[in-house]
Formats: structure tokens, C-alpha cells, sequence
């Protein structure tokens, strides 16, 4: 056999390991997460619920996802464990920066929209003269407009 027919099958053992290494790492840092856990940390689950870890167990969590309702959940179904100010920040809505206050309805934005056109002058681009002045025809000594040769 030559080193052109085993190349195919180099490549393609070489590829599959670099994606079990890769899809390990993944796998050991989840898992260093996990660990991590400790009642009072908030938590993600990989459905996409939030919650707070109240006990944690060999292979099972307990958490609180409302006041006073709690579930046991196994450790593999925690998606991610976030740290207070996030986990304040998504479930309660807290923000360390003030945010400028919405109006409940949009009728107060179209109301300041039309108070600054009233306020300032309405830009002049020009436009119109032009296209005025391309549509008059203009007046020679003869009365030809633009050059217009007299053909007889």
C-alpha cells in the first residue's frame, strides 16, 4: 500500500480525534461547573429555567424556582451556573445603571417628534430650484431655448 491510499483514512482518524478532544473539554468543564454548585447560587437549566440551588446532592439538585416551590432536578440538566449580579439582573430585573424611563404609550414620542419640527426650520436642499429651473425653458436673443438652431 502506498501513502496516497492510507492518507484518506489519516485525515479522516486525525479529524476525529481533534472532535472527541475538543467535545471532552467541553464535557469536563461543564462538569467543573456543576461542581461549583453550592446552596444559594443561581442556576440556569438547560430547558431555559431560572432558579436558585437550595441542596446539593451526589448526582441531583434541589432547587427553589418560586418562593417556597422547590424540584429536584438532576446535575446534568443545569445549563449554567451564573454568578448574583446576573441572576438579579435576569430574574428580578435589577440594573446598576439607570435606564432612561419608556412611556407606556407612543403617543408621547410622536408628540415630541412633531414639537422639533414646529421648533426648528425645515431644511432647504435645494432640490426644488433646481428641478425648476431644468423645467423653464430659457430665453435666448431669439427666443430658442438652450441653443436650439433654427433648421431650414
Amino acid at each position: 500500500m502506498s501513502l496516497v491510499t492510507l492518507l484518506p483514512f489519516i485525515v479522516l482518524i486525525g479529524a476525529m480525534f481533534l472532535m472527541t478532544r475538543s467535545a471532552k473539554k467541553k464535557q469536563q468543564a461543564a462538569a467543573a461547573m456543576r461542581n461549583e454548585m453550592q446552596p444559594g447560587t443561581g442556576v440556569r437549566t438547560i430547558g431555559g429555567m431560572y432558579a436558585t440551588v437550595k441542596e446539593v446532592g451526589d448526582e441531583t439538585v434541589l432547587l427553589e424556582v418560586a418562593p417556597g416551590v422547590h424540584a429536584v432536578f438532576a446535575k446534568n440538566a443545569i445549563g449554567a451556573v451564573l454568578d448574583d449580579a446576573e441572576y438579579n439582573r435576569i430574574v428580578h430585573g435589577d440594573t446598576e445603571e439607570e435606564l432612561p424611563a419608556v412611556p407606556d404609550d407612543a403617543s408621547s414620542l410622536t408628540e415630541a417628534a412633531e414639537a422639533e419640527d414646529t421648533k426648528d426650520a425645515k431644511i432647504d436642499l435645494g432640490k426644488k430650484d433646481e428641478a425648476a429651473d431644468a423645467a423653464a425653458p430659457k430665453d435666448d436673443k431669439d427666443g430658442k431655448a438652450d441653443g436650439g438652431a433654427d433648421a431650414k
